[in-house]
Order: structure tokens, then C-alpha cells, then sequence
């Protein structure tokens, strides 16, 4: 059975008998309470964990930070102003007046076209124009490529509260820039337990119940030089058409191993054996083998897990003493690029099967 994700997450909260695990959930239950809660409600039962959050927004003041903005002015708002939509809007009609379909929400950025707009406007209506755009609740007015901020913007800005701002940057550049942030930093996210690696080049989440032997299948994986991305908590954002996978932050490049304890894998293996980030391809489920359930012995009926609503390939691995876990992966793992390269096994030896048993007709 696919593994499904748990929307109606309660809190039931276990507490785990790892000192470091408790210490590490009291950091994230002070820190995040309501994250605390979405990853101990995933840890029970055999459901992976699931945390969905679609931000608010990129904060102003971490936009100016990342950006090296200058601040002309600081509005009413600028600590908690929120820039919530991934584009820019160019205001050279909104300095004209022409209002309709204006999404206040978007960074407003004015450039050498609007710089000329307003070159030919007399200091009275550059007021007025002006004063109309700040009625509005924009994040922010930025000027580029170090232009001159005109005397009766400054003013309305001032006048009304409104964030103002400054880059040398030319105009395409820095909209090049905010739209790549913002596309970062505000896509959808997820959190799910397991564990996710880079194999072969091939991003590969390995789910399944706790003490299934994630944790022991990536070390074998990494001895086998493979890269870590992500143990027991893994932060997955959909940028664009990728599914992107990493480590929060806390517990990055940490695996623990029942029977031994926690261990950092870049400083035991090297940083050879850990990766930041990572596309995720393949979703391996790890499931205690049972004698009353068929599993797939060919290969022709492939499964997909919707995550973020994208489908992913998922194969479903049935654990039982003697199967060598680290090697299935892997050889899931290339597979799973041939693949995509346009080579599918099984479907050949379907058709050569077909073609034989024509001929012999």
C-alpha cells in the first residue's frame, strides 16, 4: 500500500527514550510549537510525517538583508511587512493613474522608464502620483540602477509610512534576483520522516516504520559512497516542477543508529559522504515482509505518491532477514535513471516475451 499523508495530524505526543532526541524536540517545541507538534504526531503509527505549510510571505527586512538594499525610508510596517507574491510590478502605469487590477501585495520597483515618466511631470502631479501609489499597502518602493529618489517621493513616502528603498542594481538584475528569492524562500513545504539521499545522482527518500533500518540502510549506502542529505526529519519545498530535499538545519549530517547512539556522518566519512540539497526522484517504502500480501515481481506496474502535488515514483520493499537492503536501494536507484533515459527493463522482456510467443503462433 502507498504510504499516504496524515492532513489530520492531533497532538499525541511521544516522548522518545534518546536524551538527544528529547533535547533536540524541546529546542524545536520552544522554538516552533506547532512544527514540534506536526513531527511527534508523524512519528506514531506507520504514517510518514507530514508538515504543510504554505508561508505568508518573505519578511522585508530579510529581503533587504539578502539583497543589500539601502533604506531610504523605514515605513510603519517594516518589521513585519511581507512580501507574498513572487514577481515585481513596474508602477509606470499606476504613476499615470490607471489603478485596475493593481496587486498591492507585489514589490513595486521603478526603473529608467519610470524615471523618464516622471521627468515629464511637473513637481505637482509627481505628488500626486506618488501619493496615490503610497494609499496603497505595498511592501515597498524600490528604486534602481542608483537613481536619484525625486524630493516628492521621499516626502509622500514619509507622509504615508511606506518602506522605500535602494539598489545599484539595474533593473533586470534585481527583479532577476527578488524573483529567484522569492521563489526560494516561499514555495510550499513539507516535512516527512525518513531518510534521503543522493545515490548515484538520484535523490532517493527512503520511508517506512519506525526501526524498519533507514537509518542502518544509508550507512551501508554512504560506505558505499554514496552522499546523506537528510536523517529521521526530512524539509521537502517545490520549486517550480523539482521537488527539493534537505536536513533541518539542527540535526544536518547527524544519523543515529540504534545500539550505538547519535553519529556525524561529514565528520566520521568525510564531507564527501554529505550533500545540502537535493532533487527528490524516487521514494523507496520499507515495509516488514508479509506472507499474505503479492508483491510486484516484474516491474510493469509503476506506483507514483503525490508530494506537493507532484507525482513521484514509489517501490514498495518488502524487509526480511538476509535481504540486503543497501543494494536493492541502489540498484532501485539506477534503475530508476535508466528509466528516465528511456530504458525500462521490464517492458523490453515484455515485448520480447510478446514477440516470441507470436511467432511461435
Amino acid at each position: 500500500m502507498i504510504p499516504e499523508f496524515d492532513t489530520n495530524c492531533k497532538q499525541n505526543f511521544s516522548i522518545s527514550e534518546n536524551f538527544l532526541r528529547l533535547a533536540m524536540g524541546m529546542l524545536l517545541y520552544y522554538n516552533n510549537p506547532i512544527e514540534y507538534c506536526a513531527v511527534q504526531c508523524g512519528k506514531r503509527g506507520n504514517r510518514p510525517m507530514v508538515r504543510d505549510v504554505m508561508k505568508d510571505g518573505l519578511r522585508l527586512p530579510e529581503l533587504v538583508e539578502t539583497l543589500k538594499l539601502a533604506v531610504v525610508n523605514r515605513g510603519a510596517d517594516y518589521e513585519t511587512a511581507l512580501v507574498g507574491i513572487k514577481d515585481v510590478n513596474r508602477p509606470g502605469l499606476q504613476l499615470m493613474g490607471f489603478f485596475d487590477y493593481f496587486d498591492e501585495r507585489r514589490l513595486q520597483v521603478i526603473g529608467m522608464a519610470e524615471t523618464k515618466v516622471l521627468e515629464g511631470m511637473a513637481a505637482e502631479k509627481r505628488r500626486e502620483s506618488f501619493a496615490k501609489l503610497f494609499e496603497y499597502n505595498i511592501p515597498a518602493l524600490v528604486v534602481s540602477r542608483d537613481l536619484d529618489i525625486y524630493p516628492e517621493c521621499l516626502n509622500m513616502a514619509r507622509k504615508y509610512q511606506r518602506n522605500l528603498l535602494h539598489t545599484a542594481d539595474t533593473t533586470v538584475d534585481f527583479t532577476t534576483k527578488v524573483i529567484n528569492l522569492l521563489t526560494q524562500k516561499i514555495a510550499p513545504t513539507i516535512t516527512r520522516h525518513g531518510v534521503l539521499l543522493d545515490i548515484y545522482g538520484e535523490g532517493v527518500l527512503i520511508t517506512g516504520d519506525s526501526g524498519i533500518g533507514k537509518s542502518e540502510t544509508a550507512i551501508e549506502l554512504v560506505k558505499r559512497g554514496h552522499r546523506l542529505v537528510a536523517d529521521d526529519a526530512v524539509d521537502i519545498r517545490r520549486v517550480a516542477d523539482q521537488l527539493l530535499g534537505k536536513a533541518p538545519e539542527l540535526i544536518r549530517h547527524y544519523i543515529e543508529l540504534r545500539g550505538i547512539g547519535v553519529i556525524d556522518v561529514q565528520q566520521l566519512f568525510g564531507m564527501s559522504a554529505v550533500k545540502l540539497e537535493t532533487q527528490i526522484d524516487l521514494v523507496v517504502h520499507l515495509e516488514r515482509w508479509r506472507d499474505d500480501k503479492f508483491y510486484d515481481r516484474f516491474g510493469l506496474d509503476e506506483e507514483t505518491v503525490d508530494i506537493l502535488g507532484m507525482d513521484v515514483p514509489i517501490l514498495t520493499i518488502p524487509v526480511q532477514p538476509g535481504r540486503n537492503l543497501a543494494v536493492i536501494v541502489e540498484v532501485a536507484a539506477m534503475n530508476n535513471r535508466h528509466k528516465k533515459y528511456g530504458y525500462n527493463a521490464a517492458e523490453k522482456l515484455a515485448e520480447e516475451i510478446e514477440r516470441r510467443v507470436q511467432g511461435e503462433g
